[in-house]
């Protein structure tokens, strides 16, 4: 058969997609962009924007494949499926679990177009669903899922909800994923929910901190790079340990939201902005130089001017290299979507336009320190002419000799930065 895939929302969204990839080809079907017997959409839910992109999504493959069996997975799925299974041409509907099992009920439905829905409350599946890691396709970095779940219920996230509470990937798996992956990619990224909760529900207890170093050392050849981090994880053990690996990227990703710690209380996030300036200083002592980015969320309700000067102010002390910035999204089924003193959208969206301003600044200021120097760069493949690779810092290179050895670390001299994007030449 022939199968079509495509895939919303974040990076463990993305695991399970090339995960599915791979059964797929296992059991014998091709991969195909257009024309399938068979669509999954692995959906995302994270805003009520995101749910309009998922319907912008599924019209484009109901179009390209007039035909096919239709089948919704991922966190949509998983918190609305009755919406799901209303959509026009679905055929099955399945949440964010028993991921193996969709391609069954593929299989079935194209031999008898039969509709089901099997999504079950998160708290049927209490163990983690291991799933192969890979690569996706026109891809050179390799994403390792260690964990799922998350029990933070920030007041404006769905996901805890989506996705049930937290399970990890037993250490002796990662392992043995890392070990899979270890000679076809020069960098893995370690990625969950909520990572920083890793081994809570396992025997003993093990910690991100101790599967990290597990893995550097397993396979000290592999660059290695950690997804999005509580900020309460940097403790000085954390950097201690961590700041001797020496193939452990220096870019972390530390999420923010607001730098008001009133905003942040609204949104029952469990630390304030002196904590989180202290994880940085903390990162910043330990890994000299590194990269932190964080994301902010603006016009949260209740934000007045004068907490949105707050942030302001904050993100420019802390100076990160690079924000992803939100425009607040009501997202039914959470507690900020029914909090009083709404934002206008328009005002949501003109302070994240001030801000990414302001990261304009910051990312440029920040990758303008490494012009004139050599750095390590693990090149992608070239892609109309052009190849770029990706830093110890997660930034990425352009090359101006497109013909630089893909997948293997070269140095490459920072020449200077074009549209603030940093230009090199591989050194000899």
């Amino acid at each position: 058969m022939k199968f079509c895939f495509s895939t919303l929302g974040c990076k463990v969204n993305q695991f399970e997609t090339q995960a599915l990839i791979q059964l797929a080809q296992q059991r014998g079907h091709t991969v195909v962009d257009r024309d399938a017997d068979v669509c999954i959409l692995n959906t995302c839910t994270v805003t009520a924007a995101g749910t309009r992109k998922n319907l912008r999504e599924l019209r484009r493959m109901r179009r390209n494949n007039p035909d096919a069996v239709i089948a919704l997975c991922g966190c949509l799925a998983q918190t609305d499926p009755d919406f799901a299974a209303s959509l026009e041409g679905i055929t099955i509907v399945c949440g964010t679990a028993d991921r193996a099992h969709v391609l069954d009920l593929c299989e079935n439905a194209v031999r008898d177009r039969q509709t089901c829905c099997t999504v079950r409350p998160n708290e049927a599946h209490p163990v983690f669903e291991e799933l192969p890691a890979g690569i996706l396709p026109g891809h050179t970095r390799a994403l390792l899922k260690i964990q799922d779940g998350c029990d933070n219920y920030c007041t404006y996230c769905i996901i805890p909800y989506a996705r049930g509470h937290v399970r990890s990937l037993p250490p002796d798996r990662c392992l043995a994923q890392c070990r899979s992956l270890r000679g076809s990619v020069r960098e893995i990224v370690l990625t969950g929910i909520e990572i920083a909760s890793y081994g809570r529900d396992l025997p003993d207890h093990p910690t991100l901190i101790d599967i990290t170093e597990s893995l550097c050392r397993t396979a000290p050849d592999v660059r290695f790079r950690l997804g999005s981090l509580e900020p309460r994880i940097v403790t000085e053990e954390f950097c201690r340990r961590l700041s001797v690996l020496p193939n452990l990227a220096v870019h972390f990703h530390l999420s923010l939201q607001s730098g008001c710690d009133a905003t942040l209380r609204r949104m029952h996030r469990r630390y304030t902005t002196a904590d989180y300036a202290q994880a940085v200083y903390r990162l910043r002592a330990a890994f000299p130089g590194c990269s932190v980015t964080t994301d902010i969320i603006t016009g949260f309700p209740g934000e007045t001017p004068e907490e949105w000067e707050r942030t302001k102010r904050f993100v420019q002390e802390i100076e990160f290299s690079t924000l992803h910035v939100f425009p607040y999204s009501e997202r039914p089924g959470t507690p900020a979507a029914s909090m009083p003193d709404s934002v206008p959208p328009a005002e949501r969206a003109r302070r994240a336009e001030e801000l990414r301003g302001i990261a304009s600044v910051l990312s440029e200021r920040f990758l303008s320190g490494f012009v004139g120097k050599t750095i390590p760069i693990i090149p992608e493949r070239p892609h109309h002419g052009t190849q770029s690779g990706h830093s110890r810092w997660h930034f990425a290179v352009q090359l101006e000799q497109p013909d630089a050895h893909q997948g293997k670390e070269i140095p490459v001299r920072i020449t200077s930065l074009r549209n603030g994007i940093p230009c090199g030449i591989p050194v000899e």
